[in-house]
């Protein structure tokens, strides 16, 4: 595996960033210890410009090459948010803040791509500029959007943009990526029910609001079986029935529903939209009852596009020789959509090992991939801006 040896070097400081930083998880827009770390770091290294505050918390340092003639800037983008999640590792370094935890890796994300940030601006082997960027509230907030919307592609003139995941599962060394919708557009709702609530013993008494909710979980399974095309993705699921009463003889007056909504097809995903409401309140009404749909627009598709795909695609073969191509589309989000939107480039994933899965309370980020993940990087912007 021919990683770097600089960066091979460098493995022990960064895991202790990591682990400094997984002792110390902040969730959403609220990262001001980690983005003031970030950018200490980021001056530390002698980066030419590092601006503070884009997207609210969000830091981009700008590394310029040994020169400038192609004027080509290469965007590269770390998370840094964690999740509302109770640690149950139990490792040294475990969240220091209960409740708080660094449960998808975040941490070693920020990382690697600080340990490629100081080893860009100490070689400077490339011609062009270099903007890596550290993005707040990727778990619900849209914190790429924040960062877009704050100027991020046009105040830095970035052309090109990459980000990286890690993947539990996938070997350390390993890499995967495709073209195209990568990762699902992510929806949610929230649906009212309102009948008449009463005694269980009397139920032609009342309007069951059990009845309708549990009616309208099984309705709208249809969507994905005969609405959507059996060759297209999407999943919808019921994830939360709540009433106001926990009695085993009471019919409650009132049912939420919770739920969410994977796509990749904008089509697709307006039409989920509109049968979900309809079935939804024409069930209820059916019923004799009510309902009301909250429909929250999340993430759109993540889609990677086909050129940058292919750099990426080139740049981790020549990392580690273990890349798949073709890697099935993954019905999580991310909201990296929004800079992809805005600016062509690819998202790649990494492999973690056999850890436990991202979001749960026994995952840890694998420090065994970061020489890999920060070859990753300064390989990309070596390759993709060779020195004149």
């Amino acid at each position: 595996m021919p990683i770097k040896n600089r960066l091979a070097e460098m493995h022990a400081e960064i895991t202790g960033w990591r682990r400094d930083l997984h002792e110390n998880p902040e969730l959403m827009y609220d990262t001001h210890r980690t983005s003031a770390f970030v950018a200490d770091k980021l001056r530390e290294f002698g980066c030419d410009d590092v601006v503070e505050g884009i997207g609210r918390t969000g830091v981009v340092g700008v590394i310029n090459g040994k020169s400038d003639s192609r004027g080509h800037v290469v965007g590269l983008r770390a998370d840094m948010d964690a999740l509302p999640i109770l640690e149950a590792t139990g490792l040294p370094y475990a969240s220091k803040t209960p409740g708080k935890m660094h449960a998808c890796g975040h941490d070693g994300h920020t990382s690697m791509l600080l340990g490629a940030a100081k080893y860009l601006a100490e070689t400077r082997n490339f011609d062009g500029k270099v903007a890596v960027i550290f993005q707040p509230a990727e778990e619900g907030g849209a914190g790429g959007l924040a960062m877009v919307e704050d100027g991020l592609i046009t105040r830095f003139g970035i052309k090109e943009i990459y980000g990286m995941h890690n993947a539990p599962g996938l070997p350390i060394g390993a890499f995967s990526i495709k073209p195209g919708p990568f990762y699902a557009a992510t929806d949610n709702f929230t649906l009212h029910v309102k009948g008449v609530g009463g005694h269980a013993a009397k139920p032609h008494a009342t309007v069951d609001t059990t009845v309708i909710a549990c009616q309208i979980v099984v309705s709208l399974q249809t969507i994905a079986a005969r609405n959507a095309d059996p060759l297209a993705s999407i999943v919808v699921s019921v994830t939360s029935i709540r009433t106001e009463s926990d009695a085993w003889n009471v019919i409650p007056e009132h049912v939420e529903l919770r739920g969410t909504v994977r796509s990749f097809d904008p089509v697709l995903r307006k039409l989920a939209e509109e049968r979900l409401k309809s079935i939804v309140t024409l069930t209820a009404e059916a019923l004799g009852g009510s309902a009301k749909v909250d429909w929250n627009p999340g993430y759109p598709s993540m889609v990677n596009s086909q050129a940058e795909t292919e750099y990426a695609a080139e740049v981790a073969h020549r990392v580690s020789g273990v890349v798949d191509t073709n890697t099935p589309a993954i019905m999580g989000g991310e909201d990296f959509a929004y800079m992809l939107e805005a600016c062509p480039g690819a998202y790649i994933q990494i492999g973690n090992g056999d850890t436990a899965d991202v979001h749960h309370p026994e995952y840890n980020f694998n420090d065994e991939a970061i020489p890999v993940g920060t070859s990753y990087w300064a390989e990309l912007v070596e390759t993709r801006m060779p020195a004149a």
